[in-house]
């Protein structure tokens, strides 16, 4: 046996690592789905489901009583929304039973497409661990993104679900693009199909979706007959994107204004929230010197690119095209592991510091235990890294009704809608709402100390409110005071 090759047994046991704790990591995620913690957009997917369970055809606004569409009206809600209606099912059953689709499609998408990079046993646990650990030292947890905190939190979200399509739909294009004859018309159509699905799904990830599919694409550098076939896929998920029912996809560029200010922190602190994410660049650069039609190469230069544009033309939004860099740069940390040149001293070393990488990653991340573990049972360092989750308003729910509106400001808005209600303002931004600037400013007057109870009766009665959530200052005439949340929040029914 050569000296530069480890033994059987050292080879197994470095297969063995990776995927145990890979499912290790899958498992904690799978306990997670089961608490279902609440952060973040939680909220606006529960409403989603909600509005659709009560009327697939016409749901109106998800968060405000308005007869608006909205991109969270995607084929994947449509799908949930019809299983609450026809089972019954609580939205908050049916959001874990997305996560465990979501989780399922992510898992299985990564084995897939790493499959069609490496056909090393160890490869696709790697990337998984990689895609999920492999961030940085300050903890940073957005829809989209694949760090294990964020995931754990979002996993219900229909940005999970899209991006396992995505990495589905990468390898089944691979596999496509490398036929040795143009693969049939049939299979290219249900690509377009797929492609479009992704961007319905989840606009953003979607963009991601694409910029990986055209690095594949251009790295397989295709014939004209492949050429035709992609165009007529195209032109598929085009007509796709165009005749969905439920909002104009189109008309979503030039909605973009309206969401650079949210965006902005994605180009803050890239080095804390990204920094061990420079050993995938170092990857790419040893990838792109052996060959430089790499499609992991391309991907990561198309996501850099749209990134780099977006913080220098102040399209923050673009940010969000971000994973377009992080997934290949990723991966290919992951892969250079198995494949580092000939020797096995050259890949045991990358191993080495790819796995103190990993292990620095799941300390920055080491909070997400404390969403499976109580607080109190973990280590009090561990304890330091969790965040306690939202405690929700199921408290109100004895008296709010489905479709009653309640007056609330931001935090709260982004919550009450789950149980059914309406609020007077969204808790998210809503570009298809054309009254939102003065639905805000109305909540903002109301809330004002220095607003006139005549004035405040004219805001309830110009948004038909029926409950208020606020603090016991509000208390006074025309509201009556019914129950007492967390946080020493009050909910006070309107008296007319």
């Amino acid at each position: 046996m050569s000296h530069t090759e480890p033994s059987p047994t050292t080879a197994r046991a470095g297969r063995a690592l990776p995927q145990a704790a890979a499912a290790l990591v899958v498992v904690l995620v799978l306990l997670v789905i089961v608490r279902l913690p609440w952060a973040g957009d939680l909220g606006i997917h529960a409403a989603t489901i909600q509005r659709l369970s009560h009327n697939l055809l016409h749901p109106g606004d998800p968060l405000v009583d308005a007869d608006t569409p909205s991109p969270y009206y995607s084929p994947w809600m449509l799908v949930l929304g019809c299983l609450a209606k026809l089972t019954g099912l609580s939205v908050f059953v049916v959001l874990r039973i997305a996560a465990f689709v979501g989780l399922g499609l992510l898992v299985t998408g990564v084995w897939r497409y790493v499959r069609t990079l490496s056909a090393h046993r160890a490869a696709p646990a790697l990337a998984l661990l990689s895609l999920l650990l492999l961030w940085g030292p300050v903890l940073f947890n957005w829809s989209g993104f694949l760090g294990l905190n964020s995931l754990a939190l979002t996993v219900s979200y229909p940005s999970v679900f899209a991006l396992g399509l995505a990495f589905h739909f990468w390898a089944w294009l691979t596999r496509a693009l490398r036929e040795p004859e143009p693969a049939a018309w049939a299979t290219w159509s249900a690509l377009g199909l797929l492609w479009a699905l992704v961007l319905l799904c989840h606009q953003f990830t979607g963009v991601v979706s694409s910029l990986g599919a055209l690095a594949m694409v251009i790295a397989a550098r295709p014939t004209r007959a492949v050429l035709l076939r992609l165009g007529a896929a195209l032109a598929l998920g085009m007509l796709l994107l165009g005749l969905w029912p439920y909002y104009d996809f189109f008309s979503l560029f030039s909605a973009g204004a309206n969401l650079e200010a949210i965006h902005k922190p994605l180009y803050e602190q890239l080095a804390g929230h990204f920094g061990f994410v420079l050993l995938g660049v170092a990857a790419l650069v040893l990838r792109f010197r052996r060959d430089r039609w790499d499609p992991l190469v391309l991907f990561f230069a198309l996501g850099a690119l749209m990134f780099a544009a977006g913080g220098l033309s102040g399209h923050y939004s673009w940010g969000r095209a971000l994973p377009a860099a992080l997934v290949p740069a990723q991966l290919a940390a992951a892969l250079e592991a198995v494949t580092a040149g000939r020797r096995a001293w050259a890949r045991t070393g990358w191993a080495c510091v790819l796995g103190v990488a990993l292990a620095a990653g799941a300390w920055t991340q080491a909070g997400t235990l404390g969403y499976v573990i109580p607080k109190s049972a973990l280590p009090a360092a561990v304890a330091d890294k969790y965040d306690t989750p939202w405690v929700g308003y199921h408290w109100m729910t004895p008296w709010v009704k489905y479709g009653d509106v309640v007056m609330a400001r931001t935090s709260p808005a982004r919550q009450i809608p789950a149980y059914g209600a309406y609020t007077v303002a969204p808790g998210y931004p809503d570009f298809f709402l054309p009254d939102e600037a003065k639905r805000d400013a109305a909540v903002v007057r109301y809330f004002d100390a220095g607003t006139s109870a005549a004035e405040r009766r004219g805001i309830l009665r110009e948004y038909k409110v029926q409950w208020v959530v606020g603090s016991r200052s509000l208390a006074g005439p025309g509201l009556r005071k019914v129950t007492t949340g967390p946080d020493h929040q009050v909910l006070y029914r309107v008296v007319r």
